[in-house]
C-alpha cells in the first residue's frame, strides 16, 4: 500500500475493462498525473487476475459487466494477500444494484461511465475517477459483507447506557463517504430496533443508489430505513438515507422533526453532511448527536464544529477501522470529537450518549 504508507511512491493502477476504447481513455486519464502509475490493463476477469498476482497493483478499476469472468468473479478472487482495493468503473441497466453488489462484495468507491462508450464523455469522468483512485489509494480494502442476519434477531441495547432522557438527544445524524455503505451496513444491525430517536444520513454516492441502498440496509437492520423524502416525519427507531443529488436538511415543526430534501444550495457534495449537521443543530440544539464515519475529505467538519459549540457531541469513527481516514480525523484535528472509536464499538457509543 504505497501511498497509505507515506512512501510517496506513485499509486500503481491496473485498468480493467472489456472495451479497448474506455480502458484507452482510463490509462490517457490516470497516466497524467505524476501521482499515479498506470502499470498494465486487462480485457477481461481471467486476464485481470493473472496481472493482479504479477503486477501487485495497489489500485484496480474494474468493469462488472465482462466476457470469460465478469467483475463479481474477479471480486471474489482477489488475493488476501497484497489484495488491490477495487474502484468498480461500469454502466448497466440495473447499476445501482450491481454496483451495491460490488461495494458489498469488497469494492472501495463506484464511478459510473456512460452509457455510449466510445465517446468523449469518458474523459468528463476525470476529475471523480482520479479523486476516488487517490481515496482508494490511500485506504483499505473493506472486508466483504456477509449475508444479512434476519431482521427478527435485532440488536440489544448496551447493558448499563444512559437512559434517554438523562441526555434528552432527539437525533443521530450521521456523514460518511467512501466505504460508507459498508460502515452502515456493520453500524445499524447493531442498533436496538428500540432505538428512542431517529437518525439521518448523508453519504456520498452516485446519484439512483440510494434506493437501493436504503432497501438493502433495511434488510440488514431490525431498523426502518428509507430513503429521505420531502416533509417525511422523523420518529424513534427510523433511519433516514439523504436522496443522493439532493441534500437533506431537518426541520422543527409544531408536529416535530421532518426531512426536507434541498437540490439547490451549493456546496461540493449533494448530499453534504456539512448542510445536514448545520441543519440539524438548528432543529434541535444540543441534542444532537454526529457521527462521522469513514471517508475522503472534510465534509462534516464544518458542520461538527456547530454540534461541538451547540453543546452536542460529535461522535469519529478511529483510523484503525476507516477504509478512508480524511472525514473523522478533520474533525479530531479541528478539536471537536468528543469521542474517537472503531466502527466495531460505535453502536455501543452511540447508545451511550442518548
Amino acid at each position: 500500500m504505497n501511498q497509505s504508507s507515506g512512501s510517496g511512491l506513485p499509486i500503481r493502477v491496473l485498468v480493467v475493462d472489456d472495451s479497448a476504447f474506455v480502458r484507452k481513455v482510463l490509462r490517457e486519464v490516470l497516466g497524467a498525473s505524476a501521482d499515479i502509475e498506470v502499470v498494465g490493463a486487462a480485457r477481461d476477469g481471467l486476464e485481470a487476475l493473472e496481472q493482479i498476482a504479477a503486477l501487485r497493483p495497489d489500485v484496480i478499476t474494474l468493469d462488472l459487466i465482462m466476457p470469460n469472468l465478469d467483475g463479481f468473479g474477479v471480486l471474489a478472487n482477489l488475493p488476501t494477500e497484497h489484495r488491490p482495493r477495487v474502484v468498480v468503473v461500469s454502466t448497466h441497466e440495473a447499476q445501482s444494484i450491481l454496483g451495491l453488489a460490488a461495494l458489498e462484495a469488497g469494492a472501495i468507491d463506484v464511478v459510473h461511465k456512460p452509457t455510449a462508450l466510445a465517446t468523449t464523455d469518458l474523459y468528463d469522468l476525470a476529475t471523480e475517477l482520479l479523486a476516488k483512485v487517490r481515496a482508494a489509494g490511500r485506504g483499505r480494502p473493506p472486508a466483504p459483507l456477509g449475508p444479512p442476519a434476519a431482521r427478527q434477531q435485532g440488536a440489544r441495547a448496551v447493558r448499563g447506557a444512559r437512559a434517554p432522557q438523562l441526555y434528552g438527544t432527539r437525533l443521530v445524524a450521521i456523514g460518511t463517504s467512501t466505504g460508507g455503505p459498508q460502515a452502515l451496513a456493520r453500524l445499524l444491525p447493531a442498533l436496538p430496533q428500540d432505538l428512542p430517536v431517529p437518525l439521518v444520513i448523508a453519504l456520498h454516492i452516485p446519484i439512483g443508489y440510494t434506493a437501493d441502498l436504503a432497501r438493502r440496509l433495511n434488510e440488514r437492520s431490525t431498523l426502518e430505513v428509507v430513503e429521505g423524502s420531502d416533509r417525511l416525519l422523523l420518529r424513534p427507531g427510523l433511519v433516514v438515507l439523504a436522496r443522493a443529488g439532493q441534500h437533506l436538511r431537518i426541520e422543527h415543526t409544531s408536529d416535530g422533526l421532518h426531512a426536507r430534501l434541498d437540490a439547490v444550495s451549493f456546496a461540493p457534495f449533494r448530499p453534504s453532511v456539512d448542510i445536514l449537521f448545520h441543519s440539524a443543530v438548528e432543529a434541535v440544539g444540543a441534542k444532537v448527536v454526529g457521527v462521522l464515519l469513514t471517508g475522503m475529505g472534510d465534509d462534516g467538519c464544518a458542520g461538527a464544529r456547530a454540534i461541538h459549540e451547540a453543546g452536542g457531541k460529535v461522535l469519529t469513527e478511529s483510523e484503525s477501522s476507516c477504509v478512508v481516514y480524511g472525514m473523522p480525523r478533520s474533525a479530531i484535528e479541528a478539536g471537536v470529537s468528543t469521542v474517537s472509536c472503531t466502527l466495531e464499538r460505535m453502536a455501543e457509543e452511540i447508545q451511550r450518549w442518548l
